[in-house]
This record gives structure tokens, C-alpha cells and sequence, in this order.
């Protein structure tokens, strides 16, 4: 088969193993806070990307540019078939591994990887080193910093105007699949730091339920709808950084149309999702950090705001590190934090680059012996 008929069908499947790393990523707080199930959070989660990268067609083209490899190898080696279907098969592969083990990894480190090991190999090491770490490099390393710095800020605003207007908060017990608000005795225990909860100590958590109503209408149901659908505006980003990254890569080596390309990567990332997310939704909805509603609304703002003005102005940024690094700023200074699995989830940010970019020069290699 001819290489360039086989770039867009790997480029689809580096599109399917996206939607199973980072589909859920977007609704992780939404189940993490039992706002929605997993399946209600992995359709809102799909309807919302797709909704993100059809949108991607019109606003993200420098993005789409950029991830052909312009500007970081040699122009003679952009449109070269080889080249993108080792880029692609070398992103696919770091992806995939990783969401089988549940781990949140970057596509877009990926890809930077698999275009570096590929470009290295092709190009005998003309990689514009420069172009690179400025227009990509740096990026990625600044835009988790400032969702958890942000997140950290942000929620700490919010919870002090909260407190200013007189909103309280308060815990219930987990019962089997219900919630039981405590009244005013068991509320006085909660006063002296003590909790109690009955059910089997895996699935039971404290759940903070916001008091009052405004406009006749309870608070909390106003804050779970807010969350609702800051969890859409999140999934809506990352579909619009997302898709025209694994467009760009797939577009430069065939005569398809964009249009359809974009439409054929977002149904692949959606069936990705459905299909292989479980691990992920794990990680980020439960092990990171215990998740209520106002948190979750804070990480979800921050992360939306953040990857789409990155996406409209072309800046490569990672949806799974911003909106890792809000989930990690929202629970900064929370005891339940489990700084350990954020560790091991760094290590796996650090390894994707490079081994992406082994894979990619490998395959290159592979595939300049067969006839």
C-alpha cells in the first residue's frame, strides 16, 4: 500500500488512542464530585469535543500549520509521506500505551517527540533547534505551571468571597447510593473535626453540599450546573487543541479534503473515548485529589480559558498538563492529595517526550528498508 494512503489511517488511529487518553480528562471533575456518573460524563464528554474539534476547522488553523512540522524540519521534508506516517505511528503508539495504563500523557508532547526522533533521522539532525524550543518546548513547560498557579489562586478568591457573603457548606453521609444532610446535632460534631460515614471505606467520601438559594433556587443545584458546563467548556477546548494537531500531521501527505479530515478525527477521537477511557477516568476523577463542586468549577474555568486562547492565537499547548495542573492547584494544601501518583504522573510527562521520539526515529528507520 501506498505510504501516503496509510498517513491518514494512522493518523486516525493516533486520533482513536487521543479520545482514550484524554476524552475524560474534561469531565474528571464532574465524576470525581459524583456530579455525573462515568457514562453520563463520557457522553457529555464526547458530545462537547466533538462540538471542539468541528469548531477547530475554522479557528485553529496556525495550529493545524504548525504540527506539519513547518518551521522545526527542513521544508523539503514537510509534505514527505514517510515522514508524517512515522510522526503519526510514533505519537499513536507512546498514546496508546500510556492510556492503557491508565496514565495522562500528552498527545502533544508526543507528537513533539515523534517529529524530533522522525525529523533527527530524516533530516541527518537539521531540526531548527531554536524554533523549537521556542515554539513548542516552552509552551508545554510554562502552561501546567500557570493552571495550577491560577487554579490555586482562583479557588482561594472564590472560596473568600463564599465565606463573605455568608454561603456555608455542608457535609453529607455517604448511605449506600444516597445522601443523608445532617441536621443541626450532626452538624455540631462536624464543628469538632470528627466525621462519620457508613458504607465500605472505598466508595464513600465526604460529600459538601452548598446551602441558601438564590432566586428561589437551591445554590447547590445552581453550582452543580455551572460545573456541568465548565466541564463542557473544557472538553469544547481541548477538541479545539487537540484535532488540528493530528490533522496537521496527516494533511500535508495526502489530498484529502481538511474538512473531512477534521470530521473523520474527531469521530475517531469520540469512539476512542467511549471505548478505552476507564483507566484514565480513574486517575483523574478519584486518585489525584478529592473533588467537590466549587473546585471542580475552578479547575474546569482555568483550564478552558487557558487552552482555548492557546488554540485561537496557534500556542501548542497540552490539555492533559493544563488541566492536570488545575486539578493539582485546586488541591493544593488538601491532605487527601496523593502527591505520589502526581509524581509518577510527572515522570510520565517527562518520559513521553523522548521515548515518542525513539519510537518516531525507529519506525523512519523501519521504514527506509522496505521497498
Amino acid at each position: 500500500m501506498e505510504t501516503s494512503l496509510l498517513v491518514p489511517i494512522v493518523a486516525l488511529f493516533l486520533a482513536f488512542a487521543n479520545g482514550a487518553n484524554d476524552n475524560f480528562k474534561g469531565v474528571a471533575t464532574l465524576y470525581g464530585s459524583r456530579t455525573l456518573g462515568r457514562r453520563s460524563a463520557l457522553a457529555w464528554a464526547t458530545l462537547t469535543t466533538l462540538a471542539g474539534s468541528l469548531t477547530a476547522a475554522w479557528l485553529a488553523g496556525e495550529l493545524m500549520s504548525l504540527f506539519s512540522g513547518k518551521g522545526l524540519v527542513p521544508d523539503a521534508l514537510v509534505a514527505n509521506a514517510d515522514f508524517a506516517l512515522t510522526v503519526a505511528a510514533g505519537a499513536a503508539l507512546t498514546v496508546w500505551m500510556a492510556a492503557l495504563r491508565g496514565i495522562p500523557v500528552s498527545t502533544t508532547h508526543a507528537l513533539v517527540g515523534a517529529l524530533i526522533g522522525a525529523g533527527i533521522m530524516a533530516a541527518s539532525g537539521l531540526i531548527h533547534w531554536q524554533g523549537l524550543i521556542v515554539s513548542f518546548l516552552w509552551p508545554l513547560l510554562v502552561s501546567p505551571f500557570m493552571a495550577l498557579v491560577l487554579a490555586a489562586l482562583f479557588y482561594r478568591v472564590a472560596s473568600g468571597a463564599r465565606q463573605g457573603l455568608g454561603i456555608g457548606r455542608e457535609s453529607c453521609v455517604c448511605l449506600g447510593d444516597g445522601q443523608i444532610v445532617p441536621e443541626a446535632g450532626v452538624a455540631r460534631v462536624q464543628a469538632m473535626k470528627l466525621e462519620f460515614v457508613l458504607d465500605d471505606i472505598g466508595n464513600c467520601r465526604r460529600i459538601e453540599r452548598y446551602q441558601g438559594r438564590v432566586c428561589g433556587i437551591s445554590l447547590q443545584k445552581i453550582v452543580e450546573a455551572l460545573h456541568v458546563f465548565s466541564s463542557g467548556a473544557a472538553s469544547f477546548a481541548r477538541g479545539l487543541n487537540d484535532t488540528p494537531k493530528i490533522v496537521g500531521v496527516a494533511l500535508v501527505a495526502t489530498s484529502l479534503d481538511a474538512n473531512w479530515l477534521t470530521f473523520a478525527t474527531a469521530a475517531a477521537m469520540g469512539v476512542g473515548g467511549m471505548v478505552g477511557s476507564a483507566r484514565i477516568a480513574d486517575t483523574m476523577g478519584d486518585r489525584i485529589t478529592e473533588i467537590e463542586h466549587g473546585r471542580g468549577l475552578v479547575a474546569n474555568l482555568v483550564t478552558s480559558f487557558l487552552v482555548i486562547v492557546a488554540s485561537i492565537w496557534g500556542v501548542p499547548v497540552s490539555t492533559t498538563h493544563v488541566s492536570t495542573g488545575a486539578i493539582i492547584g485546586i488541591g493544593t494544601g488538601k491532605s487527601c492529595t496523593d502527591w505520589g501518583l502526581v509524581r509518577s504522573i510527572v515522570l510520565a510527562w517527562i518520559a513521553t517526550l523522548p521515548v515518542a521520539a525513539a519510537l518516531g526515529a525507529m519506525f523512519f528507520l523501519l521504514l527506509s528498508f522496505l521497498p
